[in-house]
């Protein structure tokens, strides 16, 4: 899907009431049409890598909002649009599990991690983790950023990459960088080409994703998750007796110590898979938010200006309530995550026969829950594919017309955690750069993503940027 940059029109109403809760008759799961299977074994993979936009849309056009599809060799079954999305991650009757479909796409490398847990194991371990991201602790994660970030933004300009930058690797250095001194207390005796390693070793085990051998065999993206995951685990036991010590406020530490209500702890092992798996979504998903952002801030100046002056009006280095308090980025970011979701789609599989949307899914079925698609149709947004952060102000609210129709972050139970401490970290990164940068994109700019996991720019988003008085 391109970004549609031209202005946007007048608002118009719509009724955006839920119908989740409506009983209806129960349907059974439609057959797959001949012209919709795809290729041989990949089925539609190869589509949803090529524009999953078309693909969303030609599924609901086709099947509504509970979708059979061909993924891989397998029936899957997607679901579309906000009342299916909410159905599954409501889940009433507790019948999608996370484990069993994230274990099938990224399980052997990111083992264990927080997402990849259910039901009361799940419970257990996220009311332990919860106690990491209490509002002081937030608070003192948002005062530690401002360093990695200015030194890492300085770099930049020292290496002339303001030059030639493409903002995708780069913040994707800069956001791991910050990862490893947020969560790591800074990684004291780990060389920036050790780092490097850590960096290949994530991409490593996210691309493994992709796999069409799924074996751990020389020279295949599974091979490379593996080896990527034995550099993690390698890296994190390194530090762990130090973090068992003594305790700090770094999140690696924190996870050593931290304790439930009820006296629960986590095991090293424990604490090696959380850290894995939290440290690939933070630099991760924040990395795609910050590089769409300075695509679309670059191609509307006017608003890149907006956000400039309520940076400036704060001090270099803002509190976590002053980043909460900048409206025009705040809203900036939120259209961002509309528009290119970091986590486009979220998997599950049906541990016993549930009914979405009238439809009956049997047991053991993998199914594919798209919240990307809600965040950009026309039935909830007005012209959805224009960049309008306004349509988050109080006057429209425009993620409002469902519960349901904006949710980069998921729902339910397993809602991401972390949600507020990426949202700091956008923002300060953001903060640091216009304060004394300045960035331009082509109007007509549309960056090729690679679908094949999380999305990312494959030209790396060339941005011209410049150093500013």
């Amino acid at each position: 899907m391109s970004l549609d940059v031209s202005s946007p029109p007048a608002r118009r109403d719509r009724s955006g009431a839920s119908t989740a809760d409506q009983p209806e008759a129960v349907r059974e799961l439609p057959q797959i049409r001949p012209d919709d299977r795809g290729k041989p074994v990949l089925g539609r993979a190869f589509e949803y890598a090529k524009d999953p936009f078309a693909l969303f849309r030609r599924q609901w056009d086709h099947y509504g909002p509970v979708a059979p599809i061909s993924m891989l060799g397998q029936r899957w079954v997607m679901l579309l649009g906000p009342d299916a999305c909410e159905e599954a991650f409501r889940n009433k009757d507790k019948a999608f599990a996370n484990g069993p479909a994230w274990t099938y796409l990224v399980g052997p490398f990111f083992n264990r991690g927080l997402m990849l847990l259910d039901f009361e194991e799940h419970h257990m371990h996220r009311r332990i983790m919860q106690q990491a991201f209490t509002r002081d602790r937030l608070e003192a994660y948002a005062a530690r950023m401002h360093a990695p970030i200015e030194a890492g933004i300085a770099d930049w300009a020292a290496k002339g990459r303001d030059r030639d930058f493409r903002a995708y690797p780069s913040l994707k250095q800069l956001t791991l960088d910050v990862a490893a001194d947020i969560f790591m207390g800074g990684a004291e005796d780990t060389t920036p080409e050790e780092m490097q390693r850590v960096n290949e070793a994530f991409i490593a085990c996210v691309q493994a994703a992709a796999a069409l051998i799924r074996k751990d065999l020389p020279g295949t993206r599974w091979g490379r998750g593996h080896r990527g995951r034995e550099v993690l685990e390698d890296f994190l036991r390194h530090y762990l007796p130090s973090r068992r010590a003594v305790e700090s406020d770094d999140l690696f530490s924190q996870l050593c110590h931290i304790e439930s209500d009820e006296g629960e702890r986590f095991s090293d092992d424990d604490v090696v898979n959380h850290m894995i798996f939290l440290m690939m979504a933070a630099h991760d998903t924040s990395t795609i938010t910050l590089s769409t952002m300075l695509q679309l801030l670059g191609q509307h100046p006017e608003w890149q200006q907006r956000c400039r002056e309520e940076s400036l009006a704060l001090g270099p280095r803002p509190t976590l309530a002053e980043f909460e308090g900048l409206e025009s980025m705040d809203w900036v970011m939120k259209e961002s995550l509309r528009l290119r979701a970091p986590v486009p789609v979220v998997l599950r599989q049906t541990v016993k026969d549930t009914v979405v949307q009238g439809v009956r899914i049997p047991e053991g079925t993998f199914v594919t829950v798209a919240p990307q698609f809600a965040q950009v149709m026309e039935e909830l947004w007005t012209n959805p594919l224009v960049f309008d952060p306004e349509r988050f102000s109080p006057e429209r609210r425009e993620d409002k017309s469902h519960r349901y129709a904006w949710n980069p972050f998921g729902g339910g139970v397993h809602k991401c955690l972390g949600m507020y401490f990426a949202g700091a970290e956008v923002k300060a990164v953001l903060h640091h750069l216009l304060r004394g940068w300045e960035w331009s994109v082509p109007p007509g700019y549309v960056a090729p993503m690679n679908n094949n996991s999380l999305p990312f720019p494959k030209d790396g988003q060339p941005i011209d940027l410049r150093r500013t008085r």
